[in-house]
C-alpha cells in the first residue's frame, strides 16, 4: 500500500501518526512543512492515498488525482465551520459545540464528501487556543481510527452530514480582527476572544495611518 502523507512540521502529533503509518505500510511517503515552503515534488505513480494531517499546502488538484482508492483531509472544524479560521469563528458566534471533520479532498476546499465527524462541547471559557488544542486531540484520535481501517483494506465510513456553507476565507478572518472606536464595546470584546492566539496577530485598530495590534489577555 502506498500513501503520500503531508503534515506541518514540528507538530508532534503528527510525526507520530507518519510514524505509525510508516511502521505498517510498505509504501509511505512524507513530507511536511510549512506555508513560507514550496509544495515537493512528487513521484506520483502508484499513490493509492492521500493524506492530509493539518498539511500547510493546499494539495494540488493532479495530486488528488493520483489517489487510486482515496485523499484525504483531517479538518479542525466541523461541517458548519470549513476553511480558514473556523476555531476563531466559532468563538466569535458563541457556538455551543464544535469538532473535527474527516472528508475527501475535493479540488475546492472542505467541500468533499464528509467520511466521519467527532464533536464535542464549547465551554464559556474556551479561548481559540484551547479549542484548538481539542482539535489536535481528536484529529489524532481520528487519524488512528481511519488509518486502522485503510490498513485493514475495509471500505472508508460514509457519513450523512454534509458541508453547510462555503468555506470561509482569509479576507474574512482579517475582516474578524479588524475593530474601530464606533463598534459595540460587546462587539469588540468577543472580536479580541475570537482573534487571540498565542504568537500570531489578532484584534487591532487603525488611527491616523497607524496599526495598534491588541496584546493583552482575554
Amino acid at each position: 500500500m502506498n500513501v503520500l502523507f503531508f503534515a506541518k512540521q514540528d507538530d508532534p502529533l503528527a510525526e507520530r501518526a507518519a510514524r505509525y503509518l510508516d511502521q505498517h505500510a510498505d509504501g509511505v511517503c512524507v513530507h511536511f512543512g510549512n506555508r513560507d515552503l514550496p509544495f515537493p515534488e512528487l513521484e506520483l505513480s502508484g499513490v493509492d492515498y492521500v493524506i492530509s494531517y493539518l498539511s500547510p499546502w493546499i494539495i494540488p488538484a493532479d495530486v488528488l488525482a493520483a489517489a487510486r482508492i482515496a485523499a484525504i483531509n483531517l479538518h479542525p472544524g466541523p461541517p458548519e465551520y470549513p476553511g480558514i479560521g473556523c476555531t476563531n469563528f466559532a468563538i466569535y458566534e458563541e457556538a455551543e459545540s464544535f469538532g473535527i471533520t474527516c472528508h475527501h479532498m475535493a479540488a475546492s476546499v472542505d467541500t468533499g464528501n464528509v467520511i466521519s465527524v467527532r464533536r464535542f462541547p464549547i465551554y464559556p471559557h474556551d479561548t481559540v487556543l484551547s479549542l484548538t488544542e481539542r482539535c489536535y486531540s481528536n484529529i489524532a484520535e481520528e487519524f488512528y481510527a481511519i488509518a486502522d481501517i485503510i490498513l485493514a483494506e475495509k471500505e472508508l465510513p460514509v457519513s450523512d452530514e454534509q458541508w453547510t456553507r462555503r468555506p470561509f476565507r482569509r479576507k474574512e478572518l482579517n475582516a474578524l480582527c479588524r475593530i474601530n472606536p464606533e463598534m459595540d464595546p460587546t462587539e469588540i470584546r468577543r472580536r479580541v476572544r475570537a482573534t487571540n492566539y498565542p504568537g500570531y496577530p489578532g484584534a487591532y485598530l487603525e488611527l491616523a495611518g497607524c496599526r495598534f495590534d491588541y496584546s493583552g489577555e482575554v
